[in-house]
């Protein structure tokens, strides 16, 4: 019984220690692509949505720039994952809203659970993409009344420009490489691996 609380207090040290350790190159990378991507999202779009409308959709990217730039190895922050999960499910939410214009209460959870489940079948999952098809839903009368315009602009290509921003700064260092040619399974069992390892040699 003690050895097991003893193993379990080791590899609970292991994993806080990793997960608090600082990596300035990482961290400073990680903030210039974040940083450029929103702000020339903003830029361009700040043209044709108003501050209001555009809060909206920079949560959505906010939340989609952890992943392609917090996380880029995660098979949810992949160029497929990020600009076909946004599309997808903003086709999704258009769609929904246009049958449903009137009942919030349907529409809403409707448009997030079928974005889900197309992106599921159309392998393309991406956590924001749920965000992207709701703001399609709940959106201001501008934004609805763009109809599936709202597909190409702003969303197509808001997910262009943080693509293209992360396709530079994911790639300018040798430790980092975006897109990742590493299936993400493959690196959980390779963490695992060295956890064991690391806790067997103490």
């Amino acid at each position: 019984m003690k050895k097991h609380i003893q193993r379990g207090f080791r590899v609970s040290r292991y994993v806080f220690y990793k997960e608090t350790l600082i990596d300035a190159k990482e961290h400073f990378w990680s903030f210039i692509g974040a940083f450029v991507g929103i702000g020339l999202i903003t830029f361009f779009h700040s043209n044709a949505l108003n501050s209001h409308e555009n809060l909206f959709l920079i949560g959505s990217f906010g939340a989609s720039s952890v992943l392609v730039y917090g996380l880029i190895g995660s098979p949810l922050a992949q160029p497929r994952n990020l600009v076909g999960g946004h599309v997808v499910s903003a086709i999704v939410g258009v769609t929904v809203n246009l049958i449903f214009p009137s009942t919030l209460w349907i529409a809403a959870p409707l448009a997030v659970a079928l974005s889900i489940v197309m992106m599921q079948m159309t392998l393309t999952l991406h956590p924001p993409g749920g965000a992207t098809a709701l703001i399609a839903v709940i959106g201001s009368e501008k934004v609805k009344a763009l109809g599936y315009m709202y597909v190409i602009s702003p969303v197509l290509t808001g997910s262009l420009i943080l693509l293209f921003v992360a396709l530079i700064f994911n790639n300018i260092t040798s430790h980092r490489k975006y897109p990742s040619s590493r299936p993400f399974p493959r690196t959980i069992k390779t963490l695992k691996k060295r956890l064991r390892k690391t806790i067997g040699t103490r």
